[in-house]
């Protein structure tokens, strides 16, 4: 793991400062009820979980959390303790009144900010924001955000602790504990897109302003990608009354107070992939899951969701089968979708015009589509193994892990189709077939190019991914974030000519892109 890395050795050892205060919406450890009415623990689900809990053998981490399920409530209520998945890694659950984390999470995290960020909002018909919505606000989020910050600072060692806060559930969070805690040290990072300015206009100002504001309070404002940042930094301009922005520092001034705003582009830990995959439980679904001979796998693996762009990756096959029927039982498609914010009225309705373009398909050209629906991670990786085409054609995304797992535990030397939306586009882009989101022409072709691609540069394209992911990895994300977090805290603010040298908050943007744009694989001619 990362603490056994010579150089995670050297950050650990130069950071001052005990304990880390982690604050998300989900913890590392998640409970249901048994039949017997009493908690039980699993870990808890999700890339941003799996990530975090790395954290945890190199420094010790108190994790701040909501009570997500009743198995959640019950646990917290009980004081079961919380074995976490980490040395050196403590949990603690907050319990919200019902009605405010439904308020918090349903209504304004899941259904306003999620739609906004990945640019989903229907401006022409709806939703609109109403009574009902500023009262989630007010009622829901605003408290929400409250009681985490004060949980935090109840957990904290001493009046200046170390903060890192996790996505857009918590975006007031920095603000109140900046108000609280002047001395506090405080990372915020968002794991999903940030719109330019003029989208985030859809919502109130008073919101917007006080996102902006809060965010602000931190010290290191954290995203995916260098568009996120420079979208962040115009969205203070807009916003903040005052604030002066540094587009070529990535700084942001409100008064004395400097925010430094990076990209951190989040990994896979490429062990732990290979780990699962080559376990017993993956091994097995690989052998049922083999194609029968001289037939070739397109996958996708993905939360069934809206931003994923699901549909239209099956009428870009479906084309591919109208033109090239001599594909027609030689190609499947097989699409493992993991159950995604069910109670989301826009989620059912997208699951359901799924389900009935894969039965649709199906019935014209003779089942080529599998599909799965469940979480099941050993599962999704043993498809991964086997693919010659991974189809990744988010409309906006984050970052999207499945580009980087595949990848890495792909045997087939398989061809990563990747829309320009996905957050890994801007790493994997020179080893990846990119497309635009909404360009059914393009996917259609880019899957045919795809599959008719030549074993040589099926092999150069799948070693450039190869390259990237494991010198970006999980470690490399975290190590670059302590590391920032760490010349804070000695008081060594940047403020001379920028430096190239890795894990240093000067890091410019060519050094998350490496030799990949500069080296991108040929067509073939």
């Amino acid at each position: 793991m990362i603490a056994d890395r010579p150089e995670q050795q050297r950050l650990a050892a130069g950071q001052p400062g005990s304990r880390i205060l982690l604050a998300s919406n989900r913890g590392p450890v998640s409970f249901e009820v048994g039949p017997d009415g009493a908690p039980r623990a699993s870990r808890g689900s999700g890339g941003v979980v799996t990530a975090l809990a790395s954290l945890g053998g190199l420094r010790p981490i108190t994790w701040i959390a909501c009570a997500m399920s009743e198995g959640d409530r019950r646990a917290a209520q009980l004081g079961v303790p919380i074995e976490t998945p980490a040395p050196g890694l403590d949990a603690r659950l907050v319990t919200l009144d019902r009605q405010v984390y439904r308020k918090y999470y349903e209504t304004i995290s899941s259904r306003v900010l999620w739609f906004i960020q990945h640019y989903m909002w229907n401006t022409i018909y709806g939703p609109s924001l109403d009574r009902v919505s500023y009262d989630a606000w007010e009622t829901g989020y605003v408290p929400a955000n409250e009681m985490l910050a004060r949980t935090v600072l109840e957990s904290a060692d001493d009046a200046a602790p170390t903060v890192m806060v996790q996505d857009y559930h918590l975006y007031l969070v920095p603000g109140i504990i900046r108000r609280l805690a002047p001395g506090a040290t405080i990372q915020h990072f968002t794991h999903i897109p940030w719109p330019e300015p003029r989208y985030w206009r859809l919502l109130p100002f008073e919101w917007r302003t006080e996102i902006c504001a809060a965010l602000a309070a931190c010290d290191i404002v954290g995203f995916q990608t260098r568009r996120d940042v420079m979208n962040f930094l115009a969205s203070c301009e807009d916003f903040l009354v005052g604030s002066e922005v540094d587009y070529v520092r990535s700084e942001v001034w409100l008064g004395d107070r400097r925010v430094h705003v990076r990209a951190y582009p989040i990994s896979v830990d490429p062990a732990r992939v290979r780990q699962v995959a080559a376990g017993s439980a993956a091994r097995r679904h690989a052998q049922r899951l083999a194609a029968e001979p001289g037939v070739r796998t397109i996958l996708r693996v993905d939360r069934l969701e809206p931003s994923k762009n699901i549909l239209r990756g099956f009428d870009a096959f479906a084309q591919l089968l109208e033109r090239r029927p001599d594909l027609r039982g030689r190609v499947r498609f097989l699409a493992f979708l993991v159950p995604s914010r069910e109670t989301v009225p826009e989620y059912r309705r997208y699951r359901a015009a799924v389900f009935e373009r894969v039965d649709a398909i199906n019935r014209r050209f003779g089942n080529p589509i599998q599909i799965g629906y469940e979480h099941n991670y050993p599962l999704a990786l043993a498809a991964m193994s086997l693919y010659d085409v991974l189809l990744v054609n988010p409309l906006i995304d984050g970052m999207n892990l499945v580009a980087k797992e595949g990848p890495i535990v792909n045997e087939r030397s398989g061809v990563l189709v990747l829309s320009e939306g996905a957050g890994a586009h801007v790493q994997l882009k020179g080893g990846a077939v990119s497309i635009p989101a909404a360009d059914l022409e393009a996917t259609t072709q880019a899957l045919e190019h795809a599959l008719e691609m030549g074993q040589a540069e099926r092999e150069a394209r799948a070693a450039l991914l190869h390259e990237a992911i494991v010198r970006h990895d999980l470690d490399w994300w975290l190590e670059r974030q302590l590391a920032d977090l760490a010349q804070l805290r000695r008081g060594a603010m940047p403020g001379g000519a920028p430096t190239r040298e890795p894990g240093l908050l000067q890091l410019e943007q060519d050094d998350l892109e490496e030799d990949l744009t500069r080296r991108p694989v040929a067509p073939p001619t």
